[in-house]
């Protein structure tokens, strides 16, 4: 049951398109120093890996987190508006994070190290 305080679930982010206008600023950090998020989803409060940081050319802000939903272990990924009642932080990044302004000229996707 829950309280008449508690926050609506928080509300996703659509992807990007083209006619959004300029393509978001993305900050990531490394995998083992990533600052997290507590969203709220199916009235829940599920912690929140952040994978991503987006500044939009709107002045909103995104983040895309991977989160277990619905407690079943399945972990996603999802981006969320920052700045809504559903979304708080968890804890920050002992590490300066990277800005990416464009993924493709940083190289796609990453590839396997070779064995030697």
């Amino acid at each position: 049951m829950s309280s008449t305080t508690d926050p609506a679930d928080a509300e996703e982010a659509p992807p990007w398109r083209p006619e959004d206008g300029p393509a978001p600023i993305v900050t990531t950090w490394p995998r083992a120093a990533r600052p997290a998020l507590k969203i709220r989803v199916k009235g829940t409060w599920r912690y929140a890996s952040v994978t991503a940081r987006q500044e939009w050319a709107n002045g909103r802000v995104a983040y895309q987190v991977e989160l277990d939903a619905d407690g079943s272990t399945a972990v996603t990924q999802r981006t969320f508006w920052w700045g809504q009642p559903g979304v708080r932080s968890a804890h920050g990044s002992p590490v300066q994070a990277s800005a990416k302004v464009d993924e493709n000229a940083q190289g796609g996707m990453p590839t396997r190290s070779r064995r030697r």
